[in-house]
């Protein structure tokens, strides 16, 4: 309960729900890969089970586990930057859940659609062309 009350707390502060296990760049821009779920809720699910401050957890995850840290996958702040325009498009896929045909951009499908609950396996490779 802590941790979703300090997600509360952070967005009366900050005016969005800001991660609270992470510290702010101060601005809202500085702070978008960690506006939760954060860009590292899905590789950390699919890699430990739980993201970083364990909000999120996968059915298969056991008491033992959420005990634990894990490895902290954002990059520093000096290493923090824009993306570049063609990395962008060489990175992203877009994914399409087969069961209720949400769409979303990033490297890897969700491990669960958030809108029909469909597992990481009904998604397939979007290719609007």
């Amino acid at each position: 309960m802590g941790i979703a009350e300090s997600l509360l707390i952070n967005e009366q502060r900050y005016g969005y729900p800001l991660c609270p296990c992470r510290l702010s760049g101060g601005s809202r821009e500085a702070d978008l890969d960690i506006i939760c779920p954060c860009d590292y809720r899905d590789p950390d699910l699919a890699d430990y089970g739980r993201c970083y401050c364990a909000l999120y957890v996968s059915p298969t995850v056991t008491e033992e586990q959420l005990d634990g840290p894990i490895p902290e996958r954002r990059p520093s702040k000096e290493k923090r930057q824009a993306p570049k325009k063609e990395n962008v498009e060489n990175d992203i896929v877009i994914w399409r859940c087969k069961v209720c045909g949400y769409l979303c951009a990033r490297p890897q499908p969700p491990e669960v659609c958030p809108i029909c609950g469909a597992s990481k396996d009904r998604f397939e490779r979007f290719n609007p062309k």
